[in-house]
């Protein structure tokens, strides 16, 4: 054994059902990834489609570019709070997301929040394989005109686009670091080109940005702020949730706070400035906007251009799905069966589940899969968050027994596997959430999911863990 090499976990969690190697908890031979790494893993899931055509959407709903820029800045700092608190006990402990919800949900619940995240995992999975596919055979079309005239030409790029995906994910995270790691400059540079292009091609800012907000009064902006701020938020509540499956690598606390603070915000107000420059130009350009980044390259005519922005969507496409869609939903799969279902099998898993959800059906009516579907998980997901927060720093103190995360009988088996007081919390939260769909004037509950979830099961779970004297190691002896 080097000088440097942790020991490995006891045997006893070794032989336990609850136990396998992707879900360990990281040793320091696994914890290379430094502030470059993590500012590189959301720079690479920022830069993509979905944050373009957010940033667009704004402008659409009646936001001048400097109110939709802060919109997207506030409400990217806001969960950056979640973020960060739920990265720290991924760093500190060097375990996954399902398994620090065993802390609080037990080591059999833990796999209540995890599917919960999952299955919206997989939602969003098949649709930006199919956002992917579409891309390519848009671009192809412009190469080969021919192609727009092949009846499948869509569904045969999205399985081509769903087959890189499973390539990626069979050759393991480490693979996934390096692959970030290296597009991450690559995508912001070809997002820096598209704007300097919109500059040049529309006379300057002054054009591009003239467009004023459409709101006569402060109560009508409101109005619209509010969703809007909850759907920024909720853009990435979920990623909130699994990022210490991430963070679990880290080499220290410091480097993965300073990567993610730096990179998140800032990469996300970036890239929505230039969906929004890049929209507005259009208008000034081609006399309509084009919010759809794909629509636009494939006005370009350079064959050059094509290719480069092809690979450049490829990447951006790819991280993000990778990045946001694959690694929580593997792990959380895994956390089911551990002596069976490996990181691999769970990402194996994810691509065939986002197949069997149709993504082309569910984008034919996008509207109603984003606000009822996905705005609907919000309503749970907030309520994992906070029981999960609410666990870690004020039950818990910040301390774990990490043995115990992976054994029956331990600290966490509380009533066989399952702490109720944490699932009668989430159904609280989720519940008063949920109530603004069946009573019109409770709306507000709804439109603010998230927040509300989280707040209530948040307050709930604090109660109702009072009672319960948690049993933890002292700061001495954690492992």
């Amino acid at each position: 054994m080097t000088q440097n090499a942790q020991p490995q976990p006891p045997s006893r969690i070794e032989s336990s059902s609850l136990y396998n190697p992707d879900l360990a908890p990281a040793q320091a031979d696994r914890r290379h990834w430094g502030t470059y790494n993590f500012a590189a893993l959301w720079i690479s899931m920022s830069v993509n489609i979905l944050t373009y055509m957010l940033a667009a959407s704004l402008i659409q709903g009646g936001m001048n570019w400097r109110q939709a820029v802060v919109t997207i800045f506030l409400g990217n700092v806001i969960v950056l709070v979640p973020m960060l608190l739920n990265s720290h006990p991924g760093a500190k402990y060097g375990v996954p997301f399902p398994v620090l919800a065993r802390a609080s949900f037990g080591v059999l619940g833990a796999n209540v929040a995890a599917i919960l995240r999952a299955l919206v995992a997989c939602g969003w999975f098949g649709i930006q394989t199919w956002i992917g596919g579409e891309a390519i055979s848009t671009l192809l079309a412009t190469i080969a005109p021919g192609w727009k005239n092949f009846p499948y030409a869509t569904a045969v790029c999205f399985l081509l686009f769903w087959l890189i995906n499973l390539a990626v994910i069979l050759m393991g995270i480490e693979y996934i670091r390096i692959l970030q790691g290296i597009s991450a400059p690559v995508l912001l540079a070809v997002g820096l080109l598209l704007l300097g292009w919109a500059y040049h091609s529309a006379g300057g800012f002054g054009p591009m940005l003239a467009a004023p907000s459409r709101f006569t009064n402060f109560a009508d902006f409101l109005k619209f702020l509010i969703p809007a701020l909850n759907g920024t938020v909720g853009f990435w509540a979920t990623v909130s949730l699994n990022i210490p499956d991430f963070t679990r690598f880290a080499r220290n606390q410091r480097e993965q706070m300073i990567g993610q603070a730096l990179a998140l915000p800032t990469t996300m107000t970036l890239y929505a400035f230039i969906g929004i420059a890049v929209t507005s130009a259009t208008v000034v350009i081609y006399g309509t906007a084009i919010s759809d980044p794909v629509q636009l390259l494939s006005r370009f005519h350079s064959p050059v251009a094509v290719v480069i922005s092809l690979i450049a969507i490829l990447l951006a496409t790819l991280n993000v799905n990778i990045g946001a869609n694959v690694v929580s939903p593997a792990n959380d799969f895994s956390n089911l069966w551990p002596r069976r279902i490996s990181f691999r099998t769970g990402g194996v898993i994810t691509c065939f589940m986002g197949i069997a959800l149709m993504p082309w059906k569910l984008l034919a009516d996008y509207n109603t899969f984003i606000l009822g579907w996905l705005g609907g998980y919000a309503a749970f997901l907030g309520p994992v968050a906070g029981i999960m927060i609410c666990d870690y720093f004020v039950v818990r103190r910040r301390v774990l027994q990490v043995d115990d995360l992976y054994l029956r009988g331990g600290a966490y088996e509380y009533s066989n596997g399952f702490n109720w007081r944490a699932v009668i919390a989430l159904a609280l939260g989720a519940g008063t959430a949920l109530i603004g769909l069946a009573v019109p004037s409770l709306r507000v509950l709804y439109d603010y999911s998230w927040f509300v979830g989280f707040a209530v099961s948040f307050a709930v779970y604090y109660v109702m863990m009072k009672s319960l004297r948690p049993t933890v190691l002292s700061p001495a002896t954690t492992s």
